[in-house]
């Protein structure tokens, strides 16, 4: 015999089962980071880098001036791989879609877009949307970059943050060093702020 006593029992485990269901499935509160990967955070937004492939964190005193945090991959004394934060990089911007093409602007002379994407990235709703261009380029081998002519692959996620900041996170590394995979989980891994 069922008792009302059991039908609240159910009703609630049933509740409590859905209520954690939408909360694992909301994926806008915070990007989950592959294992073995560390995160660079900023005011704008956090993004994860794979320190268990080499990557390590910049201190600010070792970086360029536009970065807001840097992770960088060495291999005998030479860049190998670089993930950046740039923020508020450009003025008047006030969408992705600007953000983005600010931020192609800087890929470079010479550099083959591969393809541009739109993209929802994890964290503050207004801020989600965001632009992805996949690109590859030759290394000047200056600045301690890999050699001359060396291939490089790149991606830039560009968009704006919930006060309204643009943003662009680039991922720079030596073709072939990062699988398709690795890129898309570096931009899985951005969570904004």
């Amino acid at each position: 015999m069922t008792t009302k006593k059991t039908y609240r029992t159910i009703g609630a485990i049933t509740a409590a089962a859905i209520g954690f269901a939408l909360l694992a499935g909301c994926g806008g509160d915070t990007a989950a980071l592959p294992a073995g990967w560390e995160k660079l955070d900023t005011k704008s937004l956090s993004v994860g880098y794979p320190g268990d492939k080499g990557y390590k964190e910049q201190a600010a005193a070792e970086r360029a001036e536009a970065n807001a945090a840097v992770a960088v991959k060495e291999e005998g004394g030479l860049r190998t791989g670089m993930v950046s934060v740039q923020l508020d990089f450009a003025t008047g911007v006030d969408s992705a879609a600007e953000a983005a093409s600010a931020a192609g602007a800087g890929i470079g002379l010479g550099a083959t877009r591969k393809g541009t994407a739109e993209v929802r990235l994890a964290g503050a709703e207004s801020a989600r949307d965001a632009r992805r261009i996949d690109y590859e380029f030759t290394s000047s081998g200056k600045d301690r970059t890999p050699a001359q002519g060396t291939r490089m692959t790149g991606v830039v996620v560009a968009g704006v943050d919930s006060k309204d900041v643009p943003f662009a996170v680039r991922i720079n590394a030596v073709k072939g060093s990062l699988s398709p995979k690795d890129l898309d989980a570096f931009v899985d891994s951005i969570t904004v702020k």
